[in-house]
C-alpha cells in the first residue's frame, strides 16, 4: 500500500501544479487587459482546466488517505 500513497502524492502534486498553472495564466491575463469582457473571457477559459485541477488535486489526496488507512 505504500506505493499507492507515492502514487496518490504524485496526482496531488500535478494537480498542484495545474492550480498554479491556472492562477498565474488569470493574473497575466489581468495585468495585459483593462478591458472586463477580455478577462472574463480569460477566466472562462481557465475555469474547466482549473476544476480538472482540483479534481486530480482531489482524487490525489483520496489515494494518500486510502493508501494510508489500509497500510
Amino acid at each position: 500500500m505504500e506505493n499507492l500513497v507515492w502514487i496518490g502524492a504524485a496526482v496531488s502534486v500535478i494537480g498542484l501544479c495545474g492550480l498554479v498553472w491556472c492562477i498565474l495564466r488569470v493574473a497575466a491575463a489581468k495585468r495585459r487587459t483593462s478591458d472586463d469582457e477580455e478577462l472574463r473571457a480569460e477566466v472562462q477559459k481557465v475555469l474547466p482546466l482549473n476544476m480538472g485541477a482540483l479534481f486530480l488535486s482531489v482524487i490525489g489526496l483520496m489515494l494518500v488517505i486510502l493508501g494510508i488507512f489500509l497500510g
